[in-house]
């Protein structure tokens, strides 16, 4: 069957004949770069990937983290695959080459993160938070701090966290209790805990470097008020070298349903009041350095909840055709033989709808990857103002669609293998287990649906949602007779978007937010599958235009997903749509004596 990891063949079809990203090579940031280039890393994450990281995925998720005399100890081989991962440039491969990067592409860097991801997705974390972390203190630190910290994160020396949610607040970042003091010398000294680290205390590497939210004392209340701090585990001085321990402390570890491999912790900073901390860019401005690094890490969660499905839907699909079980309903005499289980029909559709969502998802990260790239490095102006908008837009709509959904296929995989499926001899219920978190971090779903039908569009007079629109019609425009109707479904799917966004602003007005948003998670569903639906349709597309030089089964397969997309997934998009139309608002009429007892 190949690879356990990625059809490698659907992941080229999508970076070269559906993204197509070797236009990236023609401009000046990747001059030099071509498709062979950026082929030979992905064949290079890939053997790193069943190398080094997969074989310790069980491991890592039997021997979770755990303390011992005070330290937090993981299996070594958790420190040999970052190892490798770092020595093979890979936490520098988005940076740029001056600062001693790879300088690849990021939707390429993207989709090499999602062969470690596939492989082993808690062990990826590590590396993931610490090149986001070397990527904000890129865009927003000083030359010192870029120098002293981001430099050793992208080398693999140090490791990095984001620290953002406290106990008693969690994704509501504006209730930020932990304190930072201005001393007499410019400096800053933080109090306060952090709850929910990943990453946040281990024995790996030669330092950790926190990214820490805090209010400097005095500062507005809200996340307006809020700051940016670097708060390394151990001292760095002027030069670089490492000093005595800073005031950072382990106080607990979190025991999770899934992802055990990467620690979780419970920190607190400042116990003994010599917490220091370096204020990254202006005082104030903490959320919006923070974003760099969380917009970073909610395209890095839809991948990883893509990668985790399509694991799990890779696993299922071989087990399928490897297991016999039962004979075809039309043969009814038990003394022939058995049939494989991929022969019954239910099991197709399971397998079916898995590979419709996963590579659907895939999709869609690397779309959005593509439009990194756009804003950052395209040469015209309104090009790159274009792509900006977009991604605005389909950031929450790719953490949470392939997040809801990804899941949804993990939990087939588990149904198609039945009851060795819910066992832990097989490891599609860690798959499961894993790709649960993605629903929660990073911004619940819940949260992104909000932020997507109650901001980003109506942001800006809703230029990113024209933009989406323009994206649905291009895909739409040449679609020949036999797919014209998926492209006039999805055209209707992408009128009705229109007049919901603009019935939500008028009930906003009349209704308030708490009835106008009460059906945002239905306009993310709607949202995310319209979007889906055009990839899907460009690689149906594609494939037929492919099929013409010579037929094969890949791009058959190609072309029958992404019809039972628009025959089976695409009317539940209509529908939830239709409901925010509606506006019943039902669900926040319910008052809390109503739930029952």
């Amino acid at each position: 069957m190949g690879s356990p990891l990625m059809n490698q063949r659907h992941q080229m079809f999508l970076l070269d004949d559906v993204l197509d990203v070797g236009r990236l090579g023609h401009w000046s940031a990747f001059a030099g770069q071509d498709r062979d280039d950026w082929a030979a890393v992905l064949a290079s994450a890939h053997a790193l990937a069943v190398q080094y990281f997969a074989p310790h995925h069980r491991l890592g998720d039997v021997q979770e983290p755990h303390l011992h005399e005070g330290k937090v100890v993981l299996p070594a081989a958790v420190e040999t695959a970052l190892s490798a991962y770092a020595s093979v440039g890979f936490n520098a491969a988005a940076a740029p080459v001056a600062q001693g990067g790879m300088g690849l592409p990021y939707v390429i860097a993207l989709a090499s993160d999602g062969l470690f991801m596939a492989a082993n997705i808690a062990t990826s974390g590590y590396a993931l938070l610490t090149r986001g972390a070397a990527h904000l203190l890129l865009a927003h630190g000083s030359e010192s701090q870029i120098r002293r910290f981001a430099k050793p994160l992208l080398e693999g020396r140090y490791f990095g966290t984001m620290c953002l949610s406290e106990p008693q607040a969690g994704s509501s970042l504006g209730d930020v209790s932990t304190r930072a003091v201005l001393q007499p010398d410019g400096s800053y000294r933080l109090e306060g805990s952090k709850m929910w680290i990943s990453g946040g205390e281990h024995e790996m590497g030669e330092n950790i470097i926190h990214l820490v939210l805090a209010r400097v004392v005095g500062d507005a209340p809200g996340v307006r008020g809020l700051s940016l701090f670097v708060v390394p585990r151990l001292h760095v001085d002027a030069a670089g070298c490492l000093g005595a321990r800073n005031d950072v402390h382990l106080a607990g570890l979190n025991h999770k349903l899934g992802q055990r491999g990467i620690v979780n912790t419970f920190l607190k900073f400042g116990e003994q009041g010599q917490c220091h901390g370096e204020l990254i860019g202006e005082r104030g401005g903490g959320l919006a350095a923070m974003f760099h690094m969380m917009n970073e890490a909610r395209i890095g969660v839809g991948m990883g909840a893509t990668m985790s499905g399509m694991a799990s839907y890779r696993y299922a699909l071989r087990y399928a055709r490897e297991r016999r079980q039962g004979r075809s309903l039309e043969q009814r005499d038990p003394t022939q033989p058995q049939i494989l289980i991929i022969e019954h029909v239910e099991v197709r559709r399971l397998l079916l709808r898995q590979r419709a969502l996963v590579e659907g998802a895939h999709a869609l990260c690397l779309f959005a990857g593509l439009q990194v790239d756009i804003k950052a490095h395209a040469p015209e102006a309104s090009t790159r103002q274009r792509a900006a908008a977009l991604l605005d837009l389909l950031t929450p709509i790719v953490k949470a669609w392939s997040a809801e959904f990804c899941v949804q296929a993990s939990d087939h995989a588990i149904q198609v293998l039945g009851g060795y499926g819910y066992t832990r001899e097989y490891p599609v219920e860690l798959y499961w287990r894993d790709n649960r978190l993605n629903p929660i971090h990073e911004g619940t779903n819940g949260i992104q649906a909000i932020d997507l039908l109650g901001r980003k569009v109506l942001q800006d007079d809703g230029v990113g949602l024209r933009i989406m629109l323009d994206f649905l019609r291009d895909s739409c425009a040449d679609a020949p007779s036999p797919w014209q109707p998926f492209a006039t479904t999805l055209m209707a799917l992408g009128e009705a978007i229109q007049r919901a966004v603009m019935l939500t602003k008028q009930r906003l007005k009349s209704s308030g937010p708490v009835r106008a948003l009460a059906d945002a998670h239905d306009f993310m569903i709607a949202c995310g599958h319209c979007v889906v639906g055009a990839l899907w349709l460009r690689q149906a597309l594609v494939a037929e235009r492919l099929a013409s030089k010579g037929d094969d089964v890949f791009l058959s397969g190609k072309r029958k997903t992404a019809q039972y997309f628009w025959q089976h997934e695409l009317p539940d998009a209509t529908a939830a749509i239709g409901r925010v139309l509606a506006g019943q608002g039902s669900v926040a009429d319910v008052q809390d004596a109503e739930f029952g007892e």
